[in-house]
């Protein structure tokens, strides 16, 4: 099946500012996929370029088969999207703006609209700018899901949502990509995300630094350990295919967080002069969400290759 989303070589160069750094993504059909970075990293700047708000200073993407920065219009119909400040006529009631987005969209919508304004308890004859921030953000999912889109596209959508309508909405993410539809979720949340993403991506500094199934990414990245016996001692470089994503020391330990690691490599360092003890476990995806975030990757996979105080200076 055809991709849901494309991108290829993605950058948008503000003034001062590298928003995005050559992004490659592709995200197929019915999956939950989850963009993780933190604030600042990029992801409402890539979410902006997928909807068609912004184009990018090079590169391509496609969503749904179609240019965003060719035919916005047209990707737009096709996709539901709430933002994370959605923008709402404060004016309206709420009846009222569902009535007015439907006269975009087929018969249904105004159907679907209205069920959902009653399962989350908000009246219907209530005006907007009256409504709470948790309510507004209600109204803004009801608005986006009313004509069953087949990729929803959310830029941090659980803000405001109380606890009991958040894990509602985490779940109901799950029910669409069950039926094929392609859920897009942008959110630093870490255990919202691991709660429904199939896919996860971190991007940090404009760069994706970590894509992959979240299976597979909390099997393959290790927290290792190395205990040894002077502080200024160097550890010789670990073999690819380990790719290490940070590293850390405090006097004589070395933390180090690293994505394909092989247990010969263990007895390895275990062997090294100088290596009192090394322990290891597999990582959680809080752990490795803030060691691919602390710095740009190593040109090079290395284990504290250098010594603490050349590190230092």
């Amino acid at each position: 099946m055809q991709p849901v989303i494309t991108a290829k070589q993605l950058t948008m160069h503000f003034r001062r500012c590298e928003a995005l750094r050559g992004v490659d993504l592709q995200i197929e059909p019915g999956t939950v996929f989850a963009l993780l970075g933190e604030n600042g990293a990029g992801k409402t700047t890539l979410i902006r370029i997928l909807t068609g708000f912004q184009k990018p200073s090079s590169g391509a993407c496609t969503v749904a088969g179609v240019d965003p920065s060719k035919d916005p219009l047209a990707v737009r119909r096709s996709i539901g999207y709430v933002s994370d400040s959605p923008a709402l006529y404060d004016w309206m009631t709420v009846a009222q703006i569902g009535g007015f987005a439907a006269s975009f969209y087929d018969r249904e919508f105004l159907t679907r609209y209205e069920e959902s304004i009653r399962r989350y308890e908000i009246t219907a004859d209530q005006k907007i700018k009256h409504l709470s921030k948790g309510q507004r953000a209600k109204v803004a999912l009801s608005l986006s899901l009313a004509h069953d889109p087949a990729l929803l596209i959310l830029d941090e959508p659980t803000s405001g949502l109380d606890p009991k309508v958040r894990r509602s909405f985490l779940e109901s993410m799950i029910d669409r990509a069950a039926t094929g539809r392609t859920v897009f979720l942008s959110s630093h949340q870490i255990s919202e995300v691991e709660r429904v993403a199939d896919t996860i991506a971190i991007l940090h500094r404009g760069k994706i630094v970590l894509h992959g199934p979240l299976a597979e990414i909390r099997q393959s990245i290790w927290q290792v350990v190395v205990d040894v016996d002077d502080p200024l001692r160097a550890i010789a470089v670990m073999p690819e295919p380990a790719q290490v994503l940070s590293e850390e020391t405090a006097g004589a330990q070395r933390q180090i967080f690293v994505r394909h690691l092989d247990p010969s490599m263990i007895d390895e360092l275990r062997r090294t002069p100088g290596v009192v003890d090394v322990r290891h476990r597999v990582a959680t995806l809080e752990e490795t969400f803030v060691a691919c975030t602390s710095g740009e990757l190593p040109a090079q996979p290395s284990i504290a290759s250098v010594p603490v105080r050349e590190a230092v200076q």
